[in-house]
């Protein structure tokens, strides 16, 4: 038995959204490996400890270390974590989360080359993210997309009688919550019918924010907290299109979500997400911030019906690459490699 393990932020007890330590961990288990995960601490300092004594606590008998690698503080816990599983000759693997995570590698360049370059192998979810990489030099990349369980999400396709919103994602700014707020409010302006609902934990105070927004436009939005999946997933059953108003953005397992359960998907056209989305194929892209693009895109889907149901369609039939008995046999493939 192989033994993994995977380095993290693993906080979604702390009320933050579940991330791919949560569930990557928990199937690599169920296909057959012992998967240690760090770490649980809320407190950053405490965390990075954590990470580190983890990886020199189980030096002797790990086969791979994952590490999730962001672009912002967390690089630089991905890059203390990787520089001491070389010094002890492990094998480790970069997961490369965000959207911004290329820019990192321009603003960071000699850090970037000593984290990545040492790497077994890193692994990007998009191919936007690998050919960012491979841009600047990066060779050793493979892609292995966000997984998914398939048959945890029911498809339905959907009845458009009034408009309603569903949006998923953890409230903070580069996510732009605001902005659905916007649509809303410029629905009803032009006198449709609409509701919206927001559904995540909040990050950097943009929930409160996105509350007091709303009360100042005068419209009323639904606002869930924090969700588990099975919660979220009975939730979408009463909403008919999923918006995702990012500006900054790699592969988001939420939309991908969207698209298995059979909503359609608009989602502004940044970062990864057109390598995700072919617009009007199997979801529909608008430009960054504007909120004439998406009132736009929801007020055609709801006069061509037909067209937005083979969307959907092509949707749920797209999400099946990224079903975990796709996924596991590229995470197979890696751990089987012998690189020297």
């Amino acid at each position: 038995m192989r033994t993994i393990l995977y380095i993290g932020n693993q906080l979604a007890n702390k009320n933050k959204t579940v991330t791919t330590i949560d569930t990557l961990s928990r199937l690599l288990v169920d296909f057959g490996f012992k998967v240690i995960t760090a770490s649980k601490k809320e407190n950053k300092v405490a965390r990075v400890l954590d990470m580190l004594w983890y990886i020199w606590r189980y030096r002797k008998t790990l086969d791979y270390v994952l590490i999730d690698t962001y672009s912002t503080q967390n690089f630089y816990y991905a890059y203390l974590s990787a520089n001491l599983c070389a010094k002890l000759d492990l094998k480790y693997i970069p997961i490369l989360h965000g959207g911004k995570l290329p820019d990192r590698l321009k603003q960071s360049p000699n850090l970037s080359k000593t984290l990545f370059n040492r790497a077994f192998v890193n692994v990007a979810p998009s191919n936007y993210t690998k050919l960012n990489f491979e841009a600047l030099g990066y060779s050793n990349i493979t892609c292995i997309p966000n997984t998914i369980e398939l048959k945890n999400y029911p498809f339905e396709l959907r009845r458009f009688d009034k408009v309603k919103l569903l949006w998923v994602r953890s409230f903070s700014e580069i996510y732009n919550p605001l902005l659905a707020v916007d649509i809303l409010k410029a629905l009803k302006n032009k006198n449709i019918a609409a509701e919206l609902c927001m559904v995540g934990p909040d990050v950097d105070g943009s929930l409160q924010k996105t509350k007091n927004y709303a009360e100042s436009l005068g419209v009323a939005v639904t606002f869930t907290g924090k969700l588990s999946k099975p919660e979220w997933i009975a939730l979408s059953k009463d909403y008919n299109m999923f918006i995702n108003t990012t500006n900054i953005d790699n592969m988001p397992v939420s939309v991908i979500e969207a698209m298995a359960l059979g909503m359609p998907v608009i989602s502004t056209n940044v970062g990864g997400m057109p390598f995700l989305i072919k617009n009007k194929e199997n979801g529909i892209l608008v430009e960054p911030n504007s909120v004439q693009g998406f009132v736009k895109a929801i007020t055609e889907a709801f006069n061509e019906v037909s067209k937005i149901e083979k969307m959907t369609l092509n949707g749920r039939q797209y999400t099946e690459q990224f079903d975990w008995n796709h996924v596991k046999k590229q995470w197979f493939k890696v751990f089987s490699e012998n690189k020297v």
